[in-house]
């Protein structure tokens, strides 16, 4: 396991594959919130459901980028105050900057007989503890492979598996929150390297594979300092 410092590149709210930096973190957004009633943490993400944690968020189909917001938290403003919340839905028909919240988030900003209101959100690390996880999609073989990360402090821009060769190879992420390999990854166990959008690597170097099992990894993704 090798835990690498912060990147640098530039960065604007929408995520892509270039890594900001801790000391140049995504832009604010703005737009408007409402609320979804079935909001239980599950969705395009692909995540289960998180009954213990209402406090999520479907993020709008213009940033969505291809699942690169699955997993974030975004401080969000709104009139009567702010709540962090987690990405883990898409939410097709809002606009750019518009975030469609849990009803347990949006009461937190108004009441919810408001309906819609003006907010402002910015992205802030997940209070995670322990290792990144990695989850093997259910029908995962050594034929092919679909890998998401989880319990990650800040959003994930790239996983890579080596190969025989000693090479890193960058798997495709699809957009329902699945790094997938479509002519496997063979036997395992795996050598992966996951970067955050921060700049952030952790190498882990025997992950065992499975179908629809989740392995913690060796290390968590570091940490800015002041808890950019």
């Amino acid at each position: 396991m090798i835990v690498a410092a912060c990147g640098g590149g530039s960065h604007d709210a929408t995520i892509d594959a270039t890594p900001t930096s801790c000391s140049n973190p995504p832009a604010p957004e703005s737009g408007d919130g409402t609320y979804y009633t079935f909001a239980d943490g599950t969705g395009a993400c692909s995540f289960d459901a998180t009954p213990n944690d209402l406090n999520v968020a479907a993020m709008n189909s213009v940033d969505y980028a291809n699942a690169a917001w699955c997993g974030a938290c975004l401080d969000v403003t709104g009139p009567q105050g702010h709540v962090v919340v987690r990405v883990v839905d898409l939410c097709p028909e809002c606009k750019h900057g518009d975030l469609d919240l849990s009803p347990q988030a949006f009461e937190q900003l108004s009441p919810l007989a408001a309906g819609r209101i003006a907010i402002t959100w910015h992205e802030v690390p997940c209070d995670v503890s322990g290792p990144i996880a990695y989850h093997f999609k259910d029908g995962s073989n050594p034929y092919w492979t679909a890998i998401q990360i989880r319990n990650h402090r800040y959003p994930i821009t790239k996983v890579e598996a080596k190969d025989k060769t000693g090479a890193w190879t960058s798997i495709q992420r699809l957009d329902y929150n699945f790094f997938v390999q479509a002519s496997g990854l063979g036997d395992g166990p795996y050598s992966l390297r996951v970067t955050d959008d921060r700049g952030h690597v952790v190498e882990d170097d025997s992950v065992t594979p499975g179908d629809n099992t989740t392995t913690s990894g060796a290390s968590q993704l570091e940490a800015c300092p002041g808890g950019a």
